[in-house]
């Protein structure tokens, strides 16, 4: 019986120069070949550079990409791997003052927040609406999407190409 396939993108939000080669090295020694990444200035933290790499591998291979990438101090990073027949997906987010956060996704994308983690939620809240709202937005790993949301959009301000003909 074979593994199935599995697919997904690693977004390097920010990482420092010299620390680039490095970070291909560790993602090409996960994913078991090369890897050459296309680099771009991050705007939003200068002397910095980012990155999106489309990777296809067993799965299982977006929590091994996110643990080669793990241990840098000054790299913000998603590892997204997708669902597969049989097996929801993941997302991996990583920032230097939060560490790591790993969430499961379903077929469609959506962040699947486990059914003892909600209970466990709203046991700690012990009736408080501010609490539980606290610790569901911790189940969702608001404070990650928060710190990354700035340099994701950063990249929304690249030109834009129009096709007005195709064919």
């Amino acid at each position: 019986m074979t593994t199935p396939a599995a697919r997904g993108v690693i977004y390097v939000h920010s990482s420092p120069r010299a620390l680039c080669p490095h970070v291909e090295w560790a993602a090409g020694r996960a994913l078991g070949r090369a890897v050459n990444f296309d680099w771009s200035d991050q705007p939003i933290l200068p002397g910095t550079h980012r990155t999106e790499f489309y990777w296809e591998g067993t799965q299982g291979m977006g929590a091994a990409l996110s643990s080669a990438l793990r241990g840098w101090e000054h790299l913000r990073y998603e590892v997204t791997e997708d669902a597969t027949p049989g097996a929801d997906g993941g997302r991996w987010m990583h920032t230097p003052d939060l560490g790591i956060f790993y969430a499961q996704l379903d077929t469609v994308g959506n962040t699947v927040v486990p059914e003892d983690r909600i209970r466990a939620a709203m046991d700690s809240a012990q009736g408080s609406g501010q609490l539980m709202a606290e610790n569901l937005r911790l189940a969702l790993g608001q404070a990650w999407d928060d710190e990354l949301d700035v340099f994701r959009y950063a990249s929304d301000h690249s030109p834009v190409v129009w096709l007005h003909k195709v064919g």
